[in-house]
Formats: C-alpha cells, structure tokens, sequence
C-alpha cells in the first residue's frame, strides 16, 4: 500500500492568495478605485456642511420676523415673502439620492436662491425705518445673517471643488473604466445660472456695517 501522503491540487492556492489580493489592491488603487472613495466621501461631507449653513439661516429667520413684526408700518408683502420662501425651502425633503439628482438639486437650489433674494429684500427695505434699524436685537439678527451668508458662500464653493474633483475622476482615463465597471457616475453641481451669484461673496446692505 502507498503510504504516501495524498496529493492536494490545491495546495498552493494558499500561497497565491496573498500576491493576488495585492494584486487586485493594487490594479484597484491605480485605476482610481480608492480615489472614488475618498472624493465621493468628500463631496457628502462638504454637501452636509452646505445644509448645515442653510439651516443656520432658517432658524434665524422667524426671530428675524417677530422683530419685523413690531414695526407697524413694515411693507407686509416684503415680510410675506420672506415668509412664504422659507416655507417652500424648507419643505423641500433631503435625501441622500439628491446629489445624483439633477433635477431634485436644481429644485433644491431655486428654493433657496429665492429665499436669499427675499432676505436681501427685506433688509434693504429695514433700512427705510429709524426704529428699526435702532432696534438692538434686529442689528444682532443682521449681524449674524451677514455671517451665516458668508459661511454658505464658503460651503457651497467647497462642494462646487469637491464634486468638480469627483468628476474630473470619472471622466478621466483610466479611472473612467472604473467609473464604469463600479457606477460612479458623474455628479450635478450648481447650475449655470447660479454660477455668477455662487462665485460673488454676498452684498448685504446692513447700514454701514457691512463688510465685517
């Protein structure tokens, strides 16, 4: 009898288990695999921070508002506006699939721009009012929208690089083959009519003390 041990075929599966995992590591990483996890992962952080500025504003406008309030003889259809582009901002539901929707984001997008528009209004118009713009608590909400203004301009231009960089990527040879192999689609940034107000920092009249 053969007191040979038995022949395993697939001994040396073992010891080539490890050069191929280094291999596939390796063929993964220069074609831009890793890339696509670490931008995409950069643009939803940089997008977060961008919501997160435009619901800093949000929450300031119905203090905004009450002051407003107090003063009896404020154009009302300005106020309304104010307050009518608010809501229809924030009604609109967030959702992860938002940055691989052109449409929803170009939704999203005009809600807002027309919310920034009523703001501007309203506090162009304030100026017309002494008791107003005497007002201590209304200079404080202006002062703060001012800054919140500013911090949305700086998001949204992080996010407009991040996604410019992700796409760049999945445009690219020959990390567009991984694009295409793994469904790393290009994104949809801020639209064309929106570039020359994203790229200008906001002017907002705030009796002198703008500018901060």
């Amino acid at each position: 009898m053969d007191s040979r041990p038995a022949r395993r075929p697939f001994r040396h599966l073992g010891r080539l288990a490890l050069p191929l995992v280094l291999a596939a590591s390796l063929t993964l990483s220069g074609c831009g695999y890793n890339d696509f996890q670490r931008l995409d992962e950069q643009t939803r952080a940089a997008w977060s921070e961008v919501l997160n500025q435009y619901q800093r504003r949000a929450d300031l406008i119905p203090n905004l508002v009450e002051t407003v309030k107090g003063e009896a003889a404020f154009e009302q259809e300005t106020l309304t506006r104010v307050i009518e582009a608010r809501a229809r901002a924030t009604s609109i539901q967030v959702t992860p699939g938002m940055l691989d929707d052109p449409q929803a984001l170009e939704r999203f997008q005009q809600a807002q721009g027309q919310l920034g528009s009523a703001l501007s209004r309203l506090l162009a118009v304030a100026e017309n009012y002494p008791d107003l713009k005497a007002n201590q608590g209304f200079q404080d909400l202006r002062v703060q929208l001012e800054g919140t203004e500013n911090r949305v301009t700086v998001a949204r231009n992080r996010y407009i690089d991040a996604v410019q960089q992700y796409n760049v990527l999945a445009r690219s040879f020959p990390s567009n083959l991984t694009a295409m192999v793994f469904g790393y689609q290009p994104k949809p940034g801020f639209t064309v009519a929106d570039e020359a107000a994203i790229s200008a920092p906001p002017r907002v009249d705030f009796g002198g003390q703008g500018g901060r």
